[in-house]
């Protein structure tokens, strides 16, 4: 199965940006990352926009322990778009007539890409997979995005032989390495195989513990100078599946590890400990919500699951635990198990040859038999030239009496950055309606009264603070998005520099806007005058809407938005994120700032409890 939708293309100015750089880790083993100062795609992973890199590992030819000959392995390959400067490097590294084993840890359309160039420059290649992802291969190997009509494209390569690794297996390589081959498969990555090197301890852990940083040193300086990244890009892509990373961790946290290298961003040399513990408390964090969310797609060429990882965002970023499964890959009892324990069932699909794929439409079966009518649902997808899936979706559920969370969401190839935004907004909104209706039956069953009535909870809603309308925006043209909210957890934090805090609840639209790095106005509103911002910006907003339709507005030297009816306003630039509960607690220094209305008097918020705002 492929989801028949293809990526754009990295432009020439994306591509020329690209380099590959040479590592020594260990006599013997080389490792070739590849650096991009620019953000590849829209995909949410990518959203901080601090660049990636790609780390692939090349241990030498040689002769092993008993002597016998071992060619050169090459262990976690690049996706294509990263294949000029790949090539390059690994042909003065290794020789054309070579042959060649190709660890692939990670499969889709994009690595595939770069395999059949290695293979075209390498005839004795040989690739070693997982049991899923010798599939994936397989079955990506023969299609590629169409040409133009009447030109030709030149004949693939034959794909090469596959060892498919079942279990872990160990293997001797030359200069007295040891490599073992674990799969490691998720919901989002089934043919995920890490490998560990026993000489040097080095852990290739692929996709776990990645962060998207470009950088040129190895290893990271401190556990704190890539912390936010690597929490980042676990919110994006391992929260919706915290179960089976948490089996994961455990199983590597056996391995008697010094290193952890991912295919993305600095090694972990010092703190890769805390790090694995930072995982588990991370995924405790979803396992101890008692709302659910089903995420059930299939998508091998990854647009679909895009749209997947950005609901999913959006939905656990309000405290709702998402609970993803592929379905192509997912036994049935497992899909069965969440359809039923769930609170709203989201179901994805993509559209090939005018159908859903054989394993979503077994799934909407299962859905159609075991779902409960008083849930939730949604459907979503992505499509290149039709979206029949999606209304088959669609059409059945309404058929079946299911109520539907949100419109379809329909997808033209992938999904650009504002679209991104709506689909996470749209996630959130799901979310806080299932909190809603949590909270109504605790009311009714008296579950608030103690919070409400508690003394210091009560006091607590005496500290007040300025009545502020934060605003934010990146991004020029129609890559641009923007943000804003009632912020009233507003103080002045430090003289020098200048400095401010403001705390933000996270499941706020605006949040992802709100990283270290990110500017943000905030405009203090006058008393007596802030009645018209309240209404604008406490409105409840459709997933995607212009927050600033309609209004006049004045801008920062750094482009952010200011209210002209403002007391004051200060443009301000993250230095520092805190995670506080429910909320995220910043510390950002001011830049620039203006009095507007010299003579009125802030605003300020007073409240009756200290249990909301």
């Amino acid at each position: 199965m492929a989801d028949t939708s293809f990526k754009a293309p990295a432009s020439p100015a994306e591509s020329s940006d690209r380099r590959v750089i040479v590592l020594p880790v260990d006599d013997g083993l080389l490792c070739l990352r590849g650096l991009s100062p620019k953000r590849l795609r829209f995909e949410v992973e990518y959203g901080l926009e601090r660049g990636t890199s790609a780390n692939s590992f090349l241990f030498s030819a040689g002769t092993n322990p008993a002597g016998q000959p071992v060619p050169p392995v090459l262990v976690h390959p690049p996706g294509e778009s990263f294949a000029a400067p790949f090539l390059e490097q690994l042909a003065e590294l290794v020789g054309p007539g070579e042959a060649l084993k190709v660890v692939v840890g990670h499969t889709n359309p994009n690595r595939v890409g770069l395999l059949r160039q290695l293979a075209q420059r390498w005839p004795e290649l040989m690739l070693v997979a997982s049991n899923a992802g010798a599939r994936l291969v397989e079955e990506l190997w023969g299609q590629r995005k169409p040409s133009p009509e009447g030109e030709a494209q030149e004949p693939l390569p034959p794909l090469p032989p596959i060892d498919v690794v079942k279990q872990e297996v160990s293997r001797d390589l030359a200069a007295g390495h040891r490599l073992s081959l674990i799969p490691v498969p998720t919901p989002r990555w089934p043919g995920a195989l890490v490998a560990f090197e026993a000489k040097t301890g080095l852990l290739m852990s692929g996709k776990f513990f990645a962060a998207h940083l470009c950088t040129e040193t190895f290893a990271e300086a401190n556990s704190s100078s890539s912390e936010e990244d690597r929490r980042y890009f676990y919110d994006c892509l391992m929260a919706p599946m915290a179960r089976q990373v948490e089996s994961v961790v455990d199983r590597l946290e056996a391995l008697p590890i010094r290193t952890i290298a991912p295919g993305h961003g600095p090694a972990i040399e010092q703190s890769w400990r805390s790090l694995l513990a930072d995982y588990r408390r991370w995924g405790a964090s979803q396992e101890k919500a008692k709302l659910a969310v089903a995420l059930l797609y299939a998508s091998a060429y990854g647009n679909t699951a895009t749209i997947a990882d950005a609901l999913a965002q959006g939905v656990s970023r309000s405290g709702v635990r998402v609970e993803s499964i592929n379905c192509e890959f997912a036994p049935t009892e497992q899909l069965l198990a969440a359809i039923r324990g769930c609170d709203a069932v989201l179901i994805g699909s993509p559209t090939l040859g005018g159908h859903a794929p054989t394993p979503i439409v077994s799934a909407l079966g299962s859905l159609l038999a075991e779902g409960d009518r008083d849930k939730p649902v949604g459907v979503f997808g992505s499509f290149g030239w039709s979206g029949e899936a999606i209304d088959l979706l669609e059409s059945k559920l309404r058929d079946g009496g299911f109520r539907f969370a949100f419109e379809p969401i329909r997808v033209k190839f992938s999904p650009d950055g504002p679209t991104l935004k709506r689909l996470e907004e749209t996630g959130t909104a799901l979310a806080r309606e299932l909190l809603k209706g949590q909270r109504k039956q605790q009311l009714r069953s008296g579950g608030l009264g103690e919070s409400l009535s508690n003394p210091a909870v009560l006091a607590l809603g005496r500290v007040v603070g300025p009545l502020c309308v934060l605003t934010a925006a990146k991004g020029e043209g129609a890559d641009r998005i923007s943000g804003a909210m009632v912020a009233s957890w507003v103080s002045q934090a430090s003289f020098s520099p200048p400095g401010l805090t403001v705390a933000v609840a996270k499941d706020r639209a605006v949040e992802e806007l709100m990283h270290v790095g990110g500017v943000f106005a905030l405009n203090v509103l006058a008393e007596g005058r802030s009645s018209g911002p309240m209404k604008q910006f406490l409105q409840p907003f459709p997933p995607g809407a212009d927050r600033f339709a309609g209004l006049e507005l004045e801008e920062t030297p750094g482009g952010q938005p200011v209210l002209p009816e403002a007391v004051a306003w200060l443009e301000a630039r993250i230095t520092q994120r805190m995670e506080c509960g429910d909320h995220w607690l910043v510390y950002a220094q001011v830049d620039h700032g203006g009095l507007l209305d010299a003579g009125a008097t802030p605003a300020v918020h007073q409240r009756r409890s200290g249990a909301f705002y």
